[in-house]
């Protein structure tokens, strides 16, 4: 169903803003774009690889990852998604889909039309950057997902997933006090990662043996937070929040 309600796009905006500023002529202009809000399942393909696009996806609730399927059916995922992102928006100008998108969770997805997109960013050039800029934070975080992958152990590699899901939670207000949703399986974990599920574990119990964090009921607890940060070597620079905050 259609909708113009401004609660609707209320995540969008909250998630631009926490990288740029917003006119409240932007705002308005963001909240008005028409939607069609879906409802999915846990592990439901929203978009598929090879598809052709033409509609934008906004997470508004819930989980979603990028991913595609290798050789003998082995899962590598690309990136996590929260409230608030799109993580298709360069379909907006590069339509056939090179993966897939996914639900992690339970997820309510609006799909805004390409035509309402792009009316947008010709009106609004200023939002037109706003996006770019987007999808430029996008590319370094794709940028440290390599070098976690090609240089880092999986304990350095966990450390900075965990910091980085827990500041993006925390720009967006769904994180706060270093407690912060984590609803992957040690499974998911070991796809975005490329060591297997049993390692993951193992890393899991290092640790929290060490004092940094808990893991329950799909809620991560950073008990240290500096330790955090020194183990990953994580500097949050290439997230480009607006709101320097966590330490």
């Amino acid at each position: 169903m259609a909708s113009k309600s401004s609660h609707f796009l209320q995540p969008m905006v909250i998630k631009l803003e926490s990288i740029s500023t917003l006119t409240e002529e932007e705002r308005q202009a963001v909240e008005t774009l028409p939607v069609r809000a879906q409802a999915f399942r846990a592990d439901h393909d929203i978009v598929r690889d090879g598809e052709t696009a033409t509609q934008c996806c906004l997470i508004l609730e819930g989980w979603a990852c990028r991913y595609k399927i290798m050789g003998e059916g082995k899962r590598q995922i690309f990136s996590f998604h929260i409230g608030g992102d799109i993580p298709d928006l360069q379909s907006l100008h590069i339509p056939r889909m090179d993966h897939s998108l996914a639900t992690m969770t339970d997820a309510t997805v609006a799909f805004i039309p390409h035509e309402a997109m792009r009316d947008l960013t010709y009106r609004f050039p200023r939002l037109a950057a706003v996006l770019w800029r987007d999808t430029l934070v996008d590319a370094g975080i794709f940028r440290q997902w390599m070098a976690c992958m090609g240089q880092r152990s999986a304990y350095e590699h966990l450390a900075h997933l965990f910091c980085e899901l827990y500041l993006k939670q925390e720009a967006v207000g769904l994180a706060g006090e270093h407690r912060c949703s984590l609803p992957m399986t040690q499974a998911d974990l070991g796809d975005a990662t490329g060591v297997s599920s049993v390692h993951i574990n193992r890393t899991l119990q290092e640790m929290r043996g060490n004092g940094l964090i808990t893991l329950r009921s799909n809620t991560l607890v950073i008990l240290a937070w500096d330790k955090l940060v020194r183990a990953a070597e994580f500097d949050e620079t290439y997230l480009h929040l607006r709101k320097q905050s966590a330490g």
